[in-house]
């Protein structure tokens, strides 16, 4: 990530936030025969493992990712991205003509562990709980144990301990109050570049 001091975000608390709020990552590997190769799962923390500046992830990847990626052999980044968004010079001052775009990002490093079927299914289980609980009729792999074992087996559960961060909190800091006011209220409005979950972040850091 570019080397911008000013933006970045140290607080293992705030990391585990964004990992909460937005599980969908990216991982990316650099594999000898491959050059650099990258997916795309669901992530949650092991919250149980979680705690002080110890960050945990669990997901699992379809076969045959965990050979593409060589996973459990060399570190792995994970791309965890929060809100983001255009920032037009239009909320600015008058004069200023520059815009930006305002986001929230954490890459995450780590070698992961790659877990037993047995952890694996809990893994899956757990994924498609968190997720199905804040529909109206949930559906859990524990309905149908023997099919959802089946199933499982075309998947790899992994592990992940992060052993060290590098985030970016941009949230137009470098702004007078009364445009970052300005800003946020553009976003919570319904312009073409409305976006409520930044405004949310901007508001946080107020």
């Amino acid at each position: 990530m570019r080397h911008t001091p000013q933006y970045l975000l140290t607080e293992p608390d705030e990391v585990r936030r964004l990992v909460r709020e937005n599980p969908w990552a990216g991982i990316v590997s650099h594999v000898p025969d491959r050059g650099i190769v990258a997916s795309h799962y669901p992530f949650l923390l092991d919250e149980a493992a979680s705690t002080g500046d110890d960050i945990v992830l669990l997901s699992h990847v379809g076969r045959p990712d965990e050979q593409l990626h060589r996973l459990g052999e060399s570190e792995v980044l994970v791309i965890v991205q929060g809100p983001h968004g255009y920032i037009s010079p239009s909320w600015y001052a008058e004069g200023d003509i520059i815009p930006t775009w305002n986001h929230v990002t954490a890459h995450l490093y780590g070698t992961p562990e790659l877990l037993s079927a047995e952890e694996n299914l809990r893994v899956l289980s757990t994924l498609t709980d968190h997720f199905e609980r804040h529909v109206p009729d949930p559906r859990g792999l524990h309905l149908d144990p023997e099919y959802s074992a089946r199933v499982a087996k075309g998947t790899v559960g992994i592990r992940l301990r992060v052993t060290r961060f590098d985030a970016r909190l941009k949230l137009s800091q470098g702004k007078t109050p009364e445009v970052r006011a300005s800003i946020v209220t553009q976003l919570e409005g319904d312009g073409h570049y409305a976006h409520p979950g930044l405004a949310r972040e901007m508001r946080r850091r107020e």
